[in-house]
């Protein structure tokens, strides 16, 4: 690392291995980066300029993409980004990739993540992480979507539920008080995302239960993590509360699931 690289610290994964050298960003190349930066470069050409410009790869095995300036909300999450115009500024920002998205076929040769991917598959590709840490603002609203290393096939319901579960958050009480401000309503954050994407009434009665098959898919990924060794996850579990965390969190989502379907068709 030279004097003039930035290290960015952002999320779990690729921790102290992301710099930034100007304007450009350089990371760990996924294995399937020449597809993702295909990928990457079909969404601009379909009117989405809210996405890192892929550069190149090195010899080294790293990728090189357009650093993309504003503010990124890192745990805690601070009161800026947990805003109602924050949140609807995301679920905006997601329907214009997703509508774009939808208009890029699919590379059927590519090993994408199967880590957070939708179970059912689907014609375009998902973000799958839009958690804080994957969004740039300014001006307290959402402008880009970074990270798409786990973009997979997948549904668009499935990326909103992905996307409500970090940013409502779709949470027990006492998990999202480790990070999120206090007292913030999931219920009627998760009605401010949906109408922020502008939601049909179908994908709305079939959210809540999305969500809850999101988050078992979340908690089989932290399981293959932690029993794989990743200290990252091992020492997350540890200091969340393990996984009599992850059933609370599950058994809240089922207890509460004609409220939230009732926010958000009423």
């Amino acid at each position: 690392m030279t004097a003039e690289d930035e290290a960015l610290t952002r999320g779990m994964a690729n921790a102290g291995a992301v710099f930034r050298r100007g304007e450009l960003v350089e990371r760990p190349a996924p294995r399937n980066a020449r597809a993702l930066h295909a990928y990457l470069s079909a969404l601009k050409e379909h009117g989405f300029d809210a996405a890192p410009t892929p550069v190149g790869l090195t010899s080294d095995g790293r990728e090189q993409l357009t650093f993309i300036p504003g503010d990124v909300a890192l745990p805690p999450f601070p009161d800026w980004a947990m805003t109602s115009s924050a949140l609807g500024s995301v679920g905006s920002l997601l329907r214009r990739l997703h509508e774009s998205s939808a208009a890029v076929a699919v590379d059927t040769r590519a090993e994408w993540p199967p880590d957070l991917a939708d179970p059912e598959g689907g014609r375009m590709l998902c973000h799958n992480d839009v958690c804080p840490e994957n969004v740039v603002f300014r001006d307290g609203r959402a402008v880009a979507l970074i990270d798409f290393d786990l973009a997979a096939p997948g549904r668009a319901l499935w990326d909103i539920a992905m996307t409500a579960r970090y940013w409502v958050p779709m949470l027990d009480p006492e998990s999202a008080a480790a990070l999120h401000p206090h007292g913030l309503d999931a219920a009627a954050r998760l009605r401010i995302l949906a109408d922020g994407y502008g939601l049909s009434a179908q994908d709305r009665a079939e959210l809540p239960g999305v969500i809850e098959q999101a988050t078992e898919v979340c908690r089989a990924f932290v399981a293959h993590r932690a029993a794989g060794g990743d200290l990252v996850y091992l020492r997350a579990l540890a200091d969340r509360g393990g996984w009599e965390r992850w059933d609370r969190m599950q058994a809240w989502l089922v207890d509460h699931r004609q409220t939230f379907t009732a926010g958000l068709l009423d």
